[in-house]
């Protein structure tokens, strides 16, 4: 890249977030690797002095729930915020403790959009241009059951992304989102296991190896245990540019099934 950027990542302490922050730190952009908990922070920094990425890469603890650890990053002065940091809650809308329900979009739109906001009230103050890339997901475009609750929060942010890259045009503020397909990374696996906590076969219409055999027949293909890098290297790409389109979705094959998806929506019945 010939220009180098101070990049933000929330979410960096594994998966898409902290691939991405090492391949931008190769790359010699300055990357700010935000992750939510201490031992990410030591564990992350290890693999920094690893690969020799001292200069271009800092790991700092960033929980975007904590208001200490937000008003500490406000501090920071970027170029670019990808906001990446989220969680999945799974099983059955019409079942699923609404507590539940409350915590995703606090984690997955509530306080993204805070975070959003005030760095874009800053960069407006400073008459700086700015860009916003927010990690959603293919589940941002279409509901697959067992995991509405969690898609319904990358609805959201699909929502506010886009009035958010229209809002800001005047201020030279551009906002991209990234919706990966289902790549191997542990998060969707770890979304699927949480319905286990609270499903339970004496009380819930929904049984447990039913929902078992749902996310199975979703996760257990090839199509949803896709490689990781090839999310990780558009990323690597996407986040950095000046240019793009609004919406990324990778790989290929998920764009094409999501437009169907969406055309065959207006013909749905009862």
């Amino acid at each position: 890249m010939s220009t180098s950027k101070t990049i933000l990542i929330t979410g960096a302490g594994s998966g898409f977030g902290e691939g991405t922050a090492i391949g931008l730190a190769k790359l010699g952009h300055k990357v700010i690797a935000g992750v939510q908990i201490s031992p990410q922070v030591t564990a992350l920094r290890k693999k920094v002095e690893e690969f020799g990425l001292q200069q271009n890469l800092r790991v700092e603890k960033l929980n975007i729930l904590d208001t200490y650890d937000v008003k500490n990053a406000l501090k920071w002065d970027i170029d670019v915020l990808f906001s990446n940091a989220g969680i999945g809650e799974s099983g059955p809308v019409f079942e699923i403790p609404v507590e539940l329900v409350r915590r995703n979009f606090e984690t997955n739109v509530f306080a993204p959009l805070e975070l959003a906001q005030q760095y874009v009230a800053k960069w407006i103050r400073a008459n700086k241009p700015g860009k916003i890339v927010f990690t959603s997901s293919m589940g941002g475009l279409f509901t697959p059951s067992g995991y509405g609750i969690y898609v319904s929060t990358k609805h959201a942010l699909e929502a506010f992304a886009e009035a958010l890259s229209d809002e800001l045009k005047p201020y030279n503020i551009k906002i991209q989102t990234v919706n990966p397909g289902a790549y191997l990374t542990g998060y969707n696996e770890t979304m699927a296991d949480n319905a286990f906590r609270w499903l339970d076969d004496d009380k819930n219409f929904t049984k447990r190896a039913d929902t078992k055999a749902n996310f199975d027949s979703l996760l257990g293909t090839p199509q949803g245990r896709l490689d990781p890098k090839e999310m990780i290297d558009a990323m690597i790409e996407i986040v950095p540019s000046d240019t793009g389109k609004f919406r990324n979705v990778v790989p290929q094959f998920v764009e094409d099934m999501l437009k169907e998806h969406q055309l065959k929506a207006w013909e749905n019945t009862i």
